[in-house]
């Protein structure tokens, strides 16, 4: 035996390393570091992967500002409903305005038949006029101006200044034509004679 075999020592191989390690290599002998298989193999990340991967913080963000747009949309659309009725009941009475208004001059010879008496209980045309004044008033239309209130230049017309002892501001004397309100629109201002002061 050789002094190599007394020693316990392996015969070294042809390129004078032992079977066990491999000199200069800090690998075990058949392991080594890791390589990629393919030259289409991308092993870095992008800056999206890098923001998407940088924590909790970015989707708490990114939930809040979704949330911010629904919220933003949901107040555009609660306001696209308001817009859409209130334009709907302003169409709805100017239509029905525009009907209503054929009908005044009719509303003015009955109110000036009913002055003249010729409008009596049991006449033959009470009826008549009770049910167009229904008519007229279940869709909206009200007749306003009494004598004796405050003239109002915002509603009533004066067609005639009578200067009145003991009246201290102008007041509505007499009614001409009747005033109509349709809802809470203004259809037609009151004409009257106004009751002046005196001197």
């Amino acid at each position: 035996m050789t002094d190599d075999n007394q020693n316990g020592r392996q015969p070294a191989d042809e390129s004078g390393a032992s079977e066990e390690e491999t000199p200069g290599s800090a690998f075990p002998q058949g392991e080594g570091p890791i390589q990629a298989e393919g030259p289409d193999v991308e092993t870095s990340l992008s800056d999206a992967d890098l923001s998407f991967l940088s924590g909790q913080s970015s989707a708490d963000e990114l939930a809040a500002e979704r949330l911010a747009d629904l919220q933003r949309v949901t107040a555009e659309y609660a306001n696209y409903r308001k817009r859409t009725e209130a334009n709907r009941d302003t169409d709805r009475e100017r239509a029905v305005g525009d009907v209503v208004k054929v009908l005044l001059p009719v509303l003015d010879d009955l109110d000036r038949a009913a002055k003249h008496g010729d409008l009596e209980e049991g006449g033959p045309f009470t009826a008549i006029a009770s049910k167009l004044r229904s008519a007229v008033e279940r869709v909206g239309l009200k007749p306003f101006a009494t004598a004796g209130e405050e003239f109002d230049p915002q509603i009533h017309e004066a067609i005639f200044q009578q200067p009145t002892d003991g009246v201290t501001a102008p007041t509505v004397a007499d009614v001409v034509e009747s005033g109509y309100y349709l809802g809470s629109t203004l259809l037609r201002a009151a004409k009257v004679v106004v009751a002046v002061p005196n001197g």
